[in-house]
């Protein structure tokens, strides 16, 4: 993938959330890059693949981890929606070095909510953390995406 401005970044992860949401998935979108270039880019596919464990963070280390062979030290994470505690652990192990998010998630959230994964003595690895990045955005992506179903 071409490289592109840091501020591009983020607006990729959306438009992975918006093509998650287009095939039905909760819309949350994902984006590795390393020096400068995009790595790995999806969105959420727990429908689409039946599996509970395929969100979009999940998609990008897993795709990314498979090129690399191993471990993604010194790679950045940009994702619409604060990773969830299973994400956050994934990124920790995986030795991500910084995390951008999107919307903050008080009820599902791992990162800045509930179980705060980074913050715990037995976390080997914390990234550098920054949220609120195209927040309303990534939230009114979700908020549609929920008004729509019920």
């Amino acid at each position: 993938m071409p490289i592109l401005p840091t501020s591009d970044f983020m607006s990729l992860a959306l438009r992975q959330a918006e093509a998650a949401a287009r095939r039905g998935e909760v819309p949350v979108g994902a984006v590795l890059v390393r020096d400068g270039a995009v790595i790995a880019a999806d969105g959420n596919r727990v429908e689409e693949l039946a599996d509970p464990t395929a969100h979009a963070e999940m998609q990008v280390i897993r795709a990314a981890s498979a090129q690399a062979g191993g471990r993604l030290a010194g790679v950045d994470l940009y994702v619409t929606l604060e990773p969830c505690p299973m994400c956050a652990a994934a990124l920790s192990l995986a030795r991500i070095r910084r995390v951008y998010f999107g919307a903050y998630d008080p009820k599902s959230g791992g990162v800045e909510h509930g179980p705060k994964v980074f913050d715990h003595a037995t976390c080997h690895h914390r990234p550098e953390v920054y949220g609120g990045l195209e927040e309303r955005r990534a939230a009114e992506l979700l908020r549609a995406f929920f008004r729509d179903r019920r």
